[in-house]
């Protein structure tokens, strides 16, 4: 395939979703990921999109949302891995929101395998990965359907998480980055999410490492309210996003890596979950706060490496349980 055919294949592509990864596009135009990048820059040069960390996005710095059925193939594998990662994080008996979205979706599909657990969701998604759940307990918000991505919001769904008190909030969304926190391209979504959110004692984001960097229209949860951020492993891996995490670090957030090619086991729920792996403390230790308390346990020896700033970011082992 010619340069020109290549790079015109990847502007109706990123046209058509929003934001693609560079993964993506390297194998639907069938050549490496480091001749997408030169094609992504000759085309960002035109003014035809804009690169972000790992993708390319639709112009002006807002990326649109693409639908799920375009999201359900973006960061696939990925998406999977920090599901995995992020469900070690759930105890047997809690109770937690998820919010809406493809990464959300696969953590409802591990979190089916918890006993006792009560999860109250917008997502219709996540309701049905879990509606065959044995001894998980589903609750729905109100509000309208949102059809693009199978979300209930309006105010229907935040007046129903009035008064609501969890452990733990899992949400995503479109872009986040250390300056502005999580952010998503419509307002309705962000709306909710901000609800949910303010019902958990924990805070957690699931983002893999194309959103690193993003910064769209509107603000979900600020940077301060992020009690943890479950990431893969090649957020730590290319400089650009690496430093956004350190970032994130400096700011208190914790930071878990989920390895990529590496399955985890399912998490066999006998007793309290394993706490996960403990992240980046900035100097003199966690703030005050309940969005900022250490995870229970010490890390095993293994789990962390320096930060670019001296910070720690917890990796899990190579086996066992995340």
């Amino acid at each position: 395939m010619f340069a020109a055919e290549r790079r015109q294949l990847i502007l109706e592509m990123v046209r058509a979703n929003g934001a693609v990864s560079l993964r993506e596009l390297a194998r639907v135009v069938q050549t490496s990921e480091v001749t997408v990048r030169r094609d992504v820059r000759a085309l960002e040069a035109e003014g035809l999109l804009d690169r972000r960390h790992g993708g390319a996005v639709l112009p002006g710095g807002f990326s649109r949302e693409p639908g799920y059925p375009q999201k359900t193939h973006l960061a696939a594998a990925e998406k999977s891995a920090i599901a995995d990662l992020a469900a070690g994080l759930v105890e047997e008996g809690d109770a937690v929101v998820v919010g809406a979205g493809t990464t959300t979706q696969e953590l409802a599909r591990r979190l089916a395998r918890v006993p006792g657990l009560t999860v109250v969701t917008n997502s219709l998604l996540v309701a049905q990965a879990l509606a065959h759940a044995n001894r998980v307990e589903v609750v729905m918000t109100g509000g309208t359907l949102r059809g693009s991505n199978y979300a209930l919001v309006g105010s229907g769904a935040e007046q129903s998480l009035a008064g609501l008190r969890v452990s733990k909030a899992f949400v995503s969304g479109s872009g986040l980055t250390a300056e502005r926190g999580l952010s998503t391209t419509n307002m309705l979504s962000a709306s909710v999410d901000r609800a949910l959110v303010q019902s958990a004692t924990e805070v957690i984001v699931l983002a893999d490492h194309t959103k690193l960097g993003a910064d769209t229209m509107f603000q979900t949860v600020p940077t301060d309210a992020i009690t943890r951020l479950v990431t893969d492993e090649q957020s730590a891996a290319h400089d650009p996003t690496a430093r956004e995490l350190d970032a994130l670090a400096d700011c208190g957030v914790q930071i878990s890596l989920a390895p990529l090619g590496t399955p985890a086991e399912p998490p066999v729920h006998s007793g309290p979950a394993h706490p996960g792996p403990t992240a980046h403390q900035p100097p003199g230790g966690a703030p005050a706060g309940l969005r900022r308390a250490a995870p229970p346990g010490a890390p095993l020896p293994g789990q962390r490496r320096p930060g670019a700033h001296g910070g720690l970011i917890a990796r899990p082992l190579a086996t066992g349980r995340p």
